[in-house]
C-alpha cells in the first residue's frame, strides 16, 4: 500500500523534472541558488542540491547537512524548482534515469512501483515533505508544500479534501496510500 505513495509523490514531481537545457547556462551558484528558492528560507543553506546530467546521472552541485535536497529548474517553456526530504533522494535518483532513457511517464511510473515492490526502492517515511515553485516564469511561480501522510483521512486531519479559494492547507487522495497535505503558498517564494 505505501507503493501507492510514493507513486503519487512521483506524479507531483515527475511533470516538474523534465529534462531540458534551460538550466545549462546558469552558473553553479546560481543553479545552486535558484534551486533552493523552493525551500522553506530556514533550510536553504542547509541543503544538498543537486541536478543531473544528460544520462540521468546526479551532479552534486552542494553537499547540505540538513536533510533536504533541492533540484534547480530543468524545464525549458516553465519554471519549476523543487526540493524534498532526503528520504526521496533514491527515488529522483531513480526517476532522472528512467526520464533520461526515453521513456514515456506511463511506463516511468510502472518501472517505479515495480522498483518500490521488489525492494530495490524503499517508500518515504509518513511526514516526508516536499517543497515546489512553478510558474509560467521565474517571477510568476508560485509555492506548493506537500506532506506525505498514506491512508489518512479527513476525520483524522481536521483538513478538507478538495482546496479553497483562500489557498488553505487540504488533503488530497484521502483514506489512500497516496495521502498527501497540500500547503499552497500565497505569494512567490523568493
Amino acid at each position: 500500500m505505501r507503493l501507492l505513495i510514493t507513486a503519487s509523490a512521483a506524479a507531483v514531481l515527475a511533470t516538474m523534472l523534465a529534462t531540458g537545457a534551460g538550466a545549462q547556462t546558469l552558473s553553479k551558484d546560481e543553479l545552486i541558488a535558484q534551486a533552493v528558492k523552493a525551500a522553506p528560507e530556514q533550510l536553504r543553506a542547509g541543503a544538498t542540491v543537486v541536478n543531473y546530467d544528460a544520462k540521468g546521472d546526479p551532479v552534486v552541485l552542494r553537499e547540505g547537512n540538513n536533510g533536504i535536497v533541492c533540484t534547480p529548474n530543468r524545464q525549458t517553456t516553465s519554471f519549476s524548482v523543487n526540493c524534498y526530504g532526503a528520504a526521496l533522494r533514491a527515488q529522483r535518483d531513480f526517476e532522472a534515469k528512467e526520464r533520461a532513457s526515453g521513456k514515456d511517464a506511463k511506463a516511468q511510473a510502472a518501472d517505479l512501483k515495480a522498483a518500490m515492490a521488489s525492494g530495490q526502492l524503499k517508500p518515504p517515511p509518513t511526514g516526508t515533505a516536499m517543497y515546489m515553485l512553478m510558474g509560467k516564469t521565474e517571477a510568476s511561480a508560485r509555492g506548493m508544500w506537500v506532506v506525505l501522510v498514506p491512508n489518512m483521512t479527513a476525520e483524522a486531519t481536521g483538513l478538507p479534501t478538495q482546496p479553497t479559494d483562500k489557498g488553505t492547507p487540504w488533503l488530497m487522495r484521502a483514506g489512500t496510500p497516496g495521502a498527501h497535505i497540500h500547503i499552497p503558498q500565497a505569494a512567490p517564494a523568493g
